[in-house]
């Protein structure tokens, strides 16, 4: 048996797809499976039971690499195809079941509309799959026994959606300090290798003994069970939320320019908060480029973060308990 799984190029839509891939998995047990994603994503896949082949997607004008995946995939026939995409691949491949994204511009969560896909009415939650390596090397990194440690991810795809530098640097000294909910923790901050010069402000406000400076030094499958031993997370709408509320971690979103509504980070110890200012307000300024414009995070105060960080850490220690 052989499913085709054709999902997304960002990293926190290929997240939230993986739910989708658990169940279609579930429905073909002992099936090859072969993913079709783009390359920041495609790490996330390669523990996947039953993996046959990843087939990336760089993507070209004129859909180009749609046509680059087709004689990869054309030669076969498949048990299920599920197409994320929205394209019209699916239709055109010898394939039992076709199982087609048809984007809605409704009000709710990603993680509702992708179940239906596949005829599901429950949220399908996000499922990453490991191997043993990847917990030795996070176990490497947070020893048994190490102080707690909170985990940050001070940037995201575009700038617009990046809280300020040093707001992560007040936050986090508020929560590390004496008196904190986090007391003396020890700070991992995390994003990819050409983002550290985003990441600076955050990295040098630091305190070395610390500072766990994990900017570009994990692949994606050890930066999820390193999220999975961190006592809480909070970081910017981006690829590595989504990665930390499917690790399980305590997850707390920041978002300004995109909607919580269809982005949240989902799981029973995941929570956000958002600018004062809305979606439509923010992105309805004048002269306003998502290529172009600086952060429109700042009408979400240090104060307001604070708040939710430690109501959910509080949450989360309930929870435990």
């Amino acid at each position: 048996m052989r499913i085709l799984f054709v999902t997304y190029t960002r990293l926190g839509d290929a997240v939230l797809s993986t739910g989708v891939l658990s169940c279609m998995i579930d429905r073909y047990p002992g099936a090859a499976v072969t993913i079709a994603c783009g390359r920041p994503a495609a790490p996330l896949f390669e523990a996947v039971p039953g993996l046959d082949a990843i087939h990336i997607l760089d993507k070209q004008r004129y859909g180009l690499h749609w046509a680059k995946l087709w004689p990869r995939v054309a030669p076969r026939s498949w048990d299920a195809v599920v197409d994320l995409r929205a394209t019209a691949l699916a239709y055109f491949l010898l394939a039992r079941r076709r199982f087609v994204h048809k984007p809605s511009d409704a009000l709710e969560h990603r993680l509702a509309q992708l179940a239906r896909v596949v005829g599901e009415e429950r949220v399908l939650a996000p499922r990453i799959w490991t191997r043993p390596e990847h917990w030795q090397r996070a176990q490497k990194l947070i020893p048994d026994g190490s102080p707690p440690v909170l985990a940050v991810a001070p940037t995201a795809n575009w700038r617009g959606k990046m809280w300020r530098g040093a707001h992560f640097a007040e936050l986090i000294e508020r929560l590390t300090a004496p008196d904190g909910v986090l007391a003396h923790a020890h700070v991992a901050v995390l994003g990819a290798e050409n983002e550290r010069n985003l990441a600076q402000p955050v990295l040098a406000s630091l305190r070395p003994n610390r500072r766990l400076d994990l900017i570009g030094k994990l692949d994606l499958l050890t930066a999820f069970t390193v999220l999975r031993r961190c006592a809480l997370f909070i970081g910017n709408d981006s690829g590595l939320m989504h990665l930390a509320a499917a690790s399980g971690a305590p997850t707390l979103g920041l978002f300004g320019p995109s909607r919580p509504e269809h982005y949240a980070p989902w799981g029973p110890l995941a929570g956000y908060v958002r600018t004062d200012l809305d979606y439509d307000q923010l992105v309805g300024t004048p002269g306003y480029d998502h290529r172009t414009t600086d952060t429109l995070m700042d009408s979400l105060s240090v104060d307001t973060v604070e708040r939710a960080a430690v109501e959910l850490w509080r949450r989360s220690v309930g929870r435990a308990a």
